[in-house]
């Protein structure tokens, strides 16, 4: 090829390869044993450059290699690199990938309840660890070069997501970012806002997967392949699929069913025997033969609950599944008991340990995070090993974890997403097939979901060819977030910080459409205006003259109308059983006995709950012999008895006799009487002053003479009509621009009523809420404040800080929680009186919870496992009375040890008195009651 080159390009191709021979990217590649793609290469160049990056690729694409070279480079320029992730479990996962690959002594891990290393050059941690540094202002910051940000699509997360922006918002201008993200739909739009935020910064997508990912359908006996085999990008949804989709939902076979009157015919319930012999929904041993037969494991199965991950895990070992040979289980053993040696003989029992190795052994697991964090750590494990085969997941094992199979199942297409059940977004179904394709191992990669009753082909292509999601800013401000903003920027810096944040970045550019509109209608107005225009005098202000005139008209008659309802409900009122009345109108308009006179106006419980009515609704007989309840809507006008009668006690409703008898009666009675007409009263508007006025004036006016009048004031009502429609769309456009800001001058304003903020100064109160983070931060600053947590044991006061972290799996438990006696039940419950008193305050402020501000109501659920297993109280017992799994537990007393933590920070400064030094004493004892036995032993993290 190089001969074909003239001398000039030689020289200059010479001279290309040795300025990137003198690269940080050459010497990067060569420690890898394969190339890279041109995106991670792109990527790479441009922070090199000293650019930031966004990457926005597929899962499993690599993209975590830029990640890495951001620590690459800063480790040859002497600088710090902080990679942060969403999860502790990634957090481990690549701090054991930089330490073997740098050495332990160049990489640290900090998660919030762990610290190894943390002055390493190179420090893994949570996102949540970064910003809170971030507010302290940590020395360790110093000297901070790079900070890759993984997961970053994270920041959509309705919970934690915020974190993410605060971050970007808040690192110093001289640390490059490197975001790495699932392929987004917006990622260009994301990039504009990093670059303004962070200044230069390159935005890298790439759509194209290492593996190629094949979608199937696994019916019955049969997998189906979701698309048909053809040339172009738009495929087309396998027939056979749709026909059988067809065929399932027209069946309407029941034993029971008749067709104009005659049982269904044998013919067709053969028919429905044979078509049921083809379609079923394979039970999940059964499944995962089929893929071991098609050598498709090992393979990854998500389901949407975590019991039914232990349920299928066993089902296969009932069915006597083995995925593993003799070799296989001995290697599993010997590396299940290294990684578990920590734990205690009598914990390996309530851990269900045993069952827990037998499925191992066989190749099957199960992995959600109700585990011991150990037991997750030994099934990713093994699962990149090949030793386990077939792993039922739920879908936090989609969130960045480093286990590809080579297949997905996916058994539903629906999930709970805490308040309902929900079709599965095309983002999740990216996210969660991302899984299946490994590279360098597998050639292809597939995504199998199983048919199911009222399956749609047409839906599943659409998730499977959507391969994109947009994402979307959670941010909200919060209290913590506002006094550390004040303390360091001011208020008004405060202000427009927030005011630079993403999601109001996306409000921002969701109004550029309205201006647009505005704009347009403001032309609008123009021309209106013009064609308005009277050679006689101003129209515009004859064209008011007339509107105001309409609208007081209108008005009076709104007022009659409403007035005329308020007599005729009155009149209602006064009916008695036995009133003979005349209906005056609607469809029983006549002679009528009134036998009920109804309910008067107001609420009433009726069948569908409070139901609204607008006055009484009389059940009436009508001459006709018609027993009906009326409405106000029947009596436009007042109505009064005509004349009296008994009604017989005797009387049936339902008895067509007794309506026919009593109805007969009703007609002799009254039948000769002819009720009076309603006479109309005078209109208010013929002796209303204002009316008067506004019809002298327009008199008056020159243009009243104008020949041409009412075509200038069909335009004049074009002008007003736009006006008002301009007007909303400005609204609009206020309601949407500068939301963050009304927020967090909101929060301000709280935060000042209750002394933690004056003006720009943060107080002693301020100070100590700037170190407590968390979804009731103001909640704990106060019971610190009030002194809630003086006097309690270590155990009580973990039992009371369980009451700010916990929140139950299911939303409405029936039951009361079981709380530990003595001091630590009425520190509780004053607890909760704190809280109602600022959601009260919250209420008054407008700080909404609806909106993802403000504080939720402590869950009192965890008090009593926190507090027996900070006395001392054995695992199995504490976990029997809790009825929680064991990785649930785990997390839970973590997540209070990280806030024992900041409360033994905060505490100290309460008044200088002491008492807060108690109880930091007692929150250190805390933690080291807490973090015990399953609590402490986890590889890492």
């Amino acid at each position: 090829m190089t001969e074909d080159l003239s001398p000039a390009e030689r020289y200059a191709a010479a001279r290309k390869r040795a300025a990137e021979q003198a690269t940080a990217l050459a010497d990067f590649r060569e420690m890898y044993d394969f190339g890279l793609d041109p995106f991670q290469i792109e990527a790479c160049q441009a922070l090199e450059t000293g650019k930031g990056v966004l990457v926005a690729a597929p899962t499993g694409s690599g993209k975590t290699i830029v990640g890495e070279f951001a620590v690459h480079l800063a480790l040859q320029q002497g600088k710090k690199c902080f990679y942060t992730t969403p999860i502790k479990a990634l957090s481990n996962q690549k701090y054991a990938d930089l330490a073997k690959r740098y050495g332990a002594d160049k990489v640290g891990l900090l998660t919030g309840d762990n610290s190894v290393n943390a002055d390493a050059p190179v420090v893994v941690m949570t996102t949540e660890v970064l910003r809170n540094m971030l507010y302290a202002g940590s020395q360790t910051l110093l000297g901070l070069g790079y900070v890759v940000m993984d997961e970053v699509h994270y920041l959509s997360d309705r919970f934690r997501g915020a974190v993410w922006e605060e971050v970007i918002i808040h690192l110093p201008e001289s640390v490059t970012l490197v975001s790495l993200s699932a392929t987004v739909s917006n990622a260009e739009e994301f990039g504009d806002w990093l670059d303004t935020v962070r200044g230069d910064t390159e935005v890298i997508v790439s759509e194209h997967r290492p593996v190629p990912l094949f979608q199937h359908v696994l019916a019955g006996r049969r997998m189906y392949d979701l698309f048909e085999e053809g040339e172009g990008r738009k495929k087309a949804v396998n027939p056979d699929l749709t026909r059988m989709a067809r065929m399932e939902a027209s069946r309407s076979y029941n034993p029971r069913d008749r067709r104009k009157g005659k049982m269904v015919r044998e013919a067709d319930r053969e028919r429905e025997r044979r078509q049921r012999s083809r379609i079923w929904t394979p039970g999940r041993p059964e499944v995962i033969e089929r893929l071991d037969s098609e050598g498709l494991l090992p393979a990854i199965t998500f389901i949407f609950s975590r019991a039914a991950c232990e349920a299928a895990v066993q089902q296969c070992l009932y069915a006597g599944l083995r995925l593993n040979d003799d070799e296989a289980r001995a290697r599993v053993r010997e590396i299940v008991e290294e990684r578990t040696a920590a734990i205690p003989d009598e914990d390996l029992h309530v851990l269900g340990y045993f069952e827990w190795l037998e499925g191992l052994e066989r190749g099957i697991a199960a992995h959600h995070a109700g585990m011991l964090p150990t037991f997750k750590e030994v099934v990713e494990e093994l699962f990149v090993r090949g030793l386990v085969k077939a792993v039922f997941a739920t879908e936090t094992l989609a969130l960045g974890i480093n286990m590809p199979a080579r297949s997905v199942v996916l058994e539903k297409l629906v999930k709970w997403n805490g308040e309902q059940h929900a079709d599965i977004t095309p983002g999740e179904y990216t996210q969660l097939t991302g899984r299946a394709g490994r590279r360098g191992i597998d050639v292809e990669g597939h995504a199998v979901v199983l048919w199911q009753r009222a399956f749609s082909p047409e839906h599943l292509a659409g998730l499977a060819g959507t391969r994109t999601y947009p994402l979307r800013s959670s941010f909200k401000p919060s209290y913590n977030m506002a006094v550390n903003l004040v303390e360091q920027f001011g208020r008004h810096r405060s202000r427009e910080l927030l005011e630079t944040s993403f999601a109001q970045f996306q409000a921002d550019k969701s109004v550029v459409g309205i201006s647009r509109q505005v704009q347009r209608n403001e032309e609008g107005l123009e021309g209106y205006k013009a064609s308005m225009t009277c050679h006689l005098g101003d129209f515009e202000e004859y064209a008011r003259l007339r509107r105001d005139l309409k609208d007081r008209e209108t008005e009076l008659a709104k007022q009659g109308a409403s007035q005329r309802r308020a007599a005729a409900a009155a009149a209602l009122e006064k009916l008695k059983p036995g009133d003979v009345i005349y209906v005056p109108s609607g469809k029983f308009a006549g002679l009528a006995l009134v036998l009920d006179p109804g309910i008067p106006a107001g609420r009433s419980n009726g069948h569908r709950g409070f139901e609204q009515h607008d006055g009484p609704r009389p059940l009436v007989l009508t001459a006709e012999r018609q027993v009906k309840r009326l409405a106000s809507i029947d009596f436009p006008v007042p109505v009064e008895a005509l004349e009296r009668m008994r009604i017989p006690k005797s009387f049936n409703a339902r008895s067509p006799q007794s309506r026919r008898d009593l109805a007969s009666a009703l007609r002799t009675k009254a039948g000769h009487i002819v009720p009076d007409r309603h006479r109309k009263g005078r209109a208010a508007a013929a002796d209303d002053r204002e009316i008067t006025r506004l019809r002298a004036e327009l008199r008056a006016h020159p243009c009243h003479g104008c020949d041409e009048r009412e075509d200038h004031a069909r335009w004049a009502e074009r002008y007003y009509r736009l006006r008002r429609d301009t007007q909303q769309l400005e609204r609009r456009i206020e309601g949407r621009t500068n939301t963050i800001a009304r927020t967090f001058d909101r929060i301000v304003a709280l935060l000042t009523e209750m002394d933690y903020l004056r003006g720009d100064e943060v107080t002693q109160n301020g100070k100590r809420l700037a170190r407590l983070y968390g979804e009731l931060d103001l909640l704990a600053s106060e019971c610190l404040r009030d002194g809630v947590w003086e006097g309690l044991s270590p155990a009580e006061l973990a039992a009371c800080v369980s009451a700010l972290v916990f929140e139950a799996r299911a939303a409405d438990d029936a039951l009361a929680p079981k709380l530990p006696s003595g001091k630590a039940k009425a520190a509780l419950g004053e607890m909760v009186r704190i809280w109602g008193r600022l959601d009260a305050l919250e209420e008054e402020f407008k700080i909404s919870q609806t909106e993802g501000v403000g504080q939720r109501e402590p869950d009192l659920g965890f008090a009593w496992a926190a507090h027996q297993w900070a006395s001392g109280k054995g695992l199995d017992e504490v976990l029997r009375e809790a009825d929680m799994p064991a990785g649930d537990f785990v997390r839970w007393c973590k997540q209070v040890i990280d806030v024992l933590g900041q409360i033994a920070a905060a505490a100290p400064s309460v008044s200088g008195a002491g008492d807060g030094d108690t109880v930091a004493k007692n929150a250190r004892k805390a933690v080291d009651a807490l973090r015990r036995g399953v609590v402490a032993y986890s590889s890492v993290g």
